[in-house]
């Protein structure tokens, strides 16, 4: 069991669909769907829980098909795609940079603001 689950958490930093991946899919909306039909029994035929179980039933249809989709499609890497190898290393390069620009700046603004205002000691007389 903890396999399962181990295998499930490394499968979150795959590409695609692993099998682990559409169990515990599966067992979510089975989960759900036991549930909202024990709602609409306890409630004795709730229309919302009705509609909500024609909702969940509809998008498991979906995801079913969209993991299908997947498994159909064979996923390129960047060199299939015609990316050269400079240039998605540059990319992540620039990822940096633009990090690195947004902690400047985020520090500048730190700066300024601990800064104490200037206030003008020279006052005004009012007339009445």
């Amino acid at each position: 069991m903890i396999a399962f689950f181990e295998a499930l958490w490394q499968s979150i930093f795959e590409p695609g669909t692993t099998p682990q991946l559409i169990i515990a899919t599966h067992v979510s909306f089975i989960a759900l769907f036991c549930t909202l039909i024990w709602l609409i029994y306890a409630t004795k035929g709730n229309i919302h829980f009705c509609i909500l179980l024609a909702i969940a039933f509809t998008l498991w249809i979906i995801v079913i098909w969209f993991i299908r989709e997947l498994e159909n499609v064979k996923l390129k890497s960047n060199e299939e795609l015609g990316i050269p190898k400079e240039l998605s290393e540059k990319g992540k390069d620039s990822t940096k940079k633009k990090e690195s620009v947004v902690e400047s700046k985020t520090a500048k603004s730190a700066t300024t603001s601990a800064r104490p205002k200037s206030t003008n000691n020279t006052t005004r007389s009012r007339k009445a």
